[in-house]
């Protein structure tokens, strides 16, 4: 990724602006009183619609696990599965999993994309992915009401796209068979200025957070209503890169790995200098909190945080500005203000 520069040099930015040279060490070393590591391994954690369970990847394109935040028992969901090559997993709202990621790994790049795809998992004991039959891009959007989900497609999962384009499509997941139902294309971009990944519903399922992935590596965070049509851009003048994750209950506000801290710094790497910041879905782009300081310290960033459907708990993975979006080595529970 190319990387930015302010008209201001780095040392020189430091200065006036106040900002300090980043931090050597750790942070997990200097956690905050409301934040505590609850594994020292995996990424991209998920909270079950009850609260009692986080689901996430042992590490990318491998297993899927679930710990009870209760007891802290951890299992292993797709161990049963050779050479499992997941790259996410995520609650349904009737209990079991969807699973995202090609049927086995070839290289990254091929795996990440052209091979990516959609799978059911039932929770019962010794079940096996099943294969929904759909290609699709990075993530999906999942509800915690209903069986309802979105996700996108470009034109690497499916050739009939013309090349550069992608779409947001919803469906319904029929857990009788397994398969995707009422497949609707709710956006489309024609070229690759704003490629398309889905991210979470909110409002009752009737709206869509969704990102747009932009020339040269910068990002914005967008929002649709699904029964009007109406799109917003809501990370107007707040940085380079922002991608929105994890919805609030309230519907007000999203998180975002957003490289703000990085750009008043005075220099940025986009998605390698990420934190997690709080926006208000007001389309200004005005109301944005910081909430994690990982960026701080020298080659470490946090990402990937998701919300419980109560609004008390922030999970996110441990990660390092070195390696590739989202690959994670550990994840941190937050707990938040009600």
């Amino acid at each position: 990724m190319r990387l930015i520069r302010l008209s201001v040099c780095w040392l020189l930015g430091c200065v006036l602006m106040g900002q300090s040279p980043l931090k050597k060490g750790s942070p997990l070393d200097a956690l905050p009183p409301n934040m505590e590591v609850l594994t020292y391994f995996g990424e991209r954690a998920d909270f079950s619609p009850d609260n009692q369970e986080i689901a996430f990847m042992g590490k990318s394109f491998g297993d899927a696990f679930v710990i009870n935040l209760k007891t802290r028992q951890i299992r292993c969901l797709t161990c049963n599965v050779p050479g499992a090559a997941f790259l996410r997993v995520m609650h349904l709202a009737n209990g079991d999993y969807l699973l995202i990621g090609p049927e086995r790994f070839t290289d990254i790049r091929t795996s990440r994309s052209r091979d990516n795809e959609l799978w059911y998992l039932s929770r019962k004991s010794g079940s096996k992915p099943v294969r929904l039959v759909q290609k699709m891009s990075e993530g999906a959007a999942v509800s915690k009401r209903t069986l309802r989900i979105a996700f996108a497609e470009t034109s690497a999962q499916n050739p009939k796209l013309p090349a550069g384009s992608s779409r947001i499509l919803t469906a319904e997941v029929d857990p009788d068979e397994p398969a995707l139902r009422n497949k609707r294309i709710v956006i489309t971009s024609p070229d690759n200025s704003c490629t398309l990944e889905a991210q979470d519903f909110f409002d009752k399922d009737t709206k869509l957070t969704y990102t747009c992935y932009e020339r040269g590596g910068t990002a914005s965070v967008w929002t649709m209503d699904l029964q009007t049509g109406e799109r917003i851009n809501q990370s107007r003048a707040i940085g380079s890169y922002n991608e929105v994750e994890g919805i609030f209950p309230d519907g007000l506000h999203t998180c975002v790995e957003s490289d703000r801290q990085a750009v008043l710094r005075g220099s940025t790497q986009l998605f390698r200098d990420v934190d997690i910041w709080k926006l208000r879905l007001d389309g200004t782009g005005k109301s944005f909190e910081r909430l994690t300081y990982f960026n701080d310290y020298e080659g470490w960033k946090a990402s990937n945080p998701v919300v419980s459907t109560d609004g008390r708990l922030l999970a996110f993975q441990v990660a390092r500005t070195a390696d590739e979006a989202g690959v994670g080595y550990g994840i941190v529970l937050m707990r938040l203000q009600p």
